[in-house]
């Protein structure tokens, strides 16, 4: 088991980039105003061969009253008491403040060891505050740089020998929680169910808008299985968020819906499914995670029956992708309905985790083709062939077809409606990709195609192309033979010794006519034998 360390101080010493530094992410914000941490926050973390639990505070304020600093240090005082080991943090260019006095006698009747950090000592400004820390009554202060990790071998050491007289119990490695993130609007009602589900106020709570910043995780047992609650920060319209410090909450609360399993949507039951509750469940539907309806003051509520009649309409009308999501109406003021969250919890976590066998899967293909075979485009018919699961969490299917790029999306909806239908798998995202077969290894730039060979110009080409080469070759010849070539005239050749050639039915062989006595012409045979009759001549 880790050694748990609180890590406190008054507002602005560095606290929460200690804490970031020790774990080895930016999971707290971090900005230069005072009181940006509101809730504690826990998590673990290392530092040389040590591993830590850490826990991030709030600045701590003299304040006992009603307001949101009292809360903040009842929160703070939580965790002076679930600590083995207290990190005091004072901040070393400013020196010790009245603050500082007061907080110092706070802590000396913690019956824990308590490790004074003067923060910020990476400048020459700095020195006379580390000396002023000598005066807090903690020993000698540890003089570091959370910003920059300096000081963190003298911090080790402190750290050793704070928790030498400290039994660490040695325990198994509990089961992988099932993370379960709940998001909504502002003062939507999400740290008051955490509360009323842990059954203490573990997070900060009250009736101004936007008190939750950071995103909170707090582990629980139900029955048996391990959870993780995130209470994240309200998101509002993106056209509202202005300050920096809201900007980092919208970015820290879309991360905690990316790592999650199981997302918990908490509405208004008066201004449920607005445009922001239907853009939040659509990104928890891109983002591939199970989704639960919670429609919180429920108690308020005058006509309980037909308001979650139409709350249900509502939600399969405008978020048909989620159609089957899990719908709770309860109360986290006095409990009402807050029995039935975790149920519904469990069956969308283990509806997003099934797995289809294959054999399955083909039967229902040929029967949901049969039912509504797929369209024809331009001309030809797309033909599914097998279909198969390839991973859960979300369930993502691959169809296997002819033509996969020419099916239509309405076709691929039907798919997934019949899916959901046919395996009982309501309300969790579906992932279908469509495919085609393999592709000819041999044709052009195939698997077996190899290396394009040159084979030679081709002994025959079509018209086209002799007909463009002829042009061509025209097109180069000078200008007189060019003319000649166009018009076709061809040049004259002067006749030999009353011979006239002319083409013989065999190549390289030709016919010789001579004049006769009477000027008529007669044959002479290919042998050179004059033919002295006529062919076929009648007999007398």
């Amino acid at each position: 088991m880790a050694l748990k360390v609180a890590i406190v101080g008054r507002p602005n010493v560095g606290k929460s980039t200690l804490f970031n530094r020790l774990v080895g992410k930016r999971l707290a914000l971090v900005d230069d105003r005072p009181g940006v941490t509101r809730d504690r926050r826990y998590a673990d973390g290392n530092i040389g061969d040590m591993d830590l639990t850490l826990i991030d505070t709030a600045g701590y304020e003299d304040v006992t009253d009603d307001s949101l600093e009292a809360r903040m240090r009842e929160q703070t005082e939580a965790a002076l008491d679930d600590a083995e080991v207290v990190m005091f943090m004072m901040d070393a260019r400013e020196g010790v403040t009245s603050l500082d006095r007061i907080f110092a006698d706070r802590l000396r009747k913690v019956q824990k060891p308590i490790i004074l950090l003067a923060n910020k000592s990476e400048s020459r400004e700095s020195g006379g505050g580390v000396g002023e820390a000598h005066a807090l009554g903690f020993g000698e202060p540890v003089a570091i740089s959370a910003e920059h990790g300096e000081g963190m071998a003298d911090l080790y050491q402190a750290l050793l020998a704070a928790s030498a007289d400290i039994f660490i119990e040695e325990i198994d490695e509990p089961d992988k929680p099932i993370r379960i993130a709940i998001i909504g609007r502002p003062n939507a009602g999400k740290s008051t169910l955490i509360n009323r589900m842990l059954g203490e106020d573990r997070l900060l709570t009250g009736p101004e808008a936007g008190i939750t910043r950071d995103s909170i995780s707090v582990d629980w047992e139900y029955e048996g299985r391990a959870i993780r609650f995130v209470d994240t920060a309200g998101m509002r319209r993106k056209a509202r968020v202005q300050e920096k410090l809201e900007k980092l909450s919208v970015a820290d609360t879309i991360r905690a819906i990316t790592f999650a399993e199981v997302v918990v949507l908490v509405m208004d039951k008066d201004d449920a499914f607005d445009t922001q509750d239907l853009q939040l469940a659509d990104l928890v539907e891109r983002e591939g995670r199970a989704l639960v309806y919670v429609a919180s003051k429920w108690d308020l509520e005058e006509e309980p029956q037909s308001k979650l009649a139409e709350l249900k309409r509502l939600a399969e009308d405008k978020l048909p992708q989620l159609k089957g999501s899990p719908f709770v109406a309860l109360s986290s003021h006095n409990g009402r309905g807050v029995d039935r969250l975790m149920p519904a919890v469990i069956k969308a976590y283990e509806t997003w985790s099934v797995k289809v066998k294959t054999k399955d899967l083909n039967t229902w293909l040929s029967m949901a083709t049969q039912r509504h075979p797929p369209p024809a485009v331009n001309g030809k018919r797309v033909k599914p062939k097998y279909m198969a699961q390839t991973k859960a969490r979300p369930p993502t299917f691959v169809l296997m077809a002819s033509r996969a790029s020419d099916m239509p999306e309405h076709y691929q909806r039907y798919l997934v409606n019949s899916l959901r239908d046919s395996f009982d798998l309501p309300g969790t995202p579906i992932r279908l990709t469509v495919k085609s077969g393999s592709a000819n290894p041999y044709a052009d730039g195939g698997a077996k195609s190899g290396p394009e060979r040159y084979k030679g110009d081709a002994k025959t080409a079509p018209r086209k192309v002799l007909k463009a080469e002829k042009a061509e070759a025209l097109s180069n010849l000078p200008g007189k033979a060019l003319e000649q070539k166009k018009s076709g005239a061809k040049p004259k050749v002067k006749a030999l010794g009353g011979l006239k050639a002319s083409a013989g039915k065999k190549a390289g062989q030709s016919i010789a006519v001579q004049k006769g006595a009477r000027g008529g012409a007669r044959q002479v045979s290919r042998s050179g034998r004059v033919r002295t009759g006529q062919k076929h001549a009648p007999k007398k």
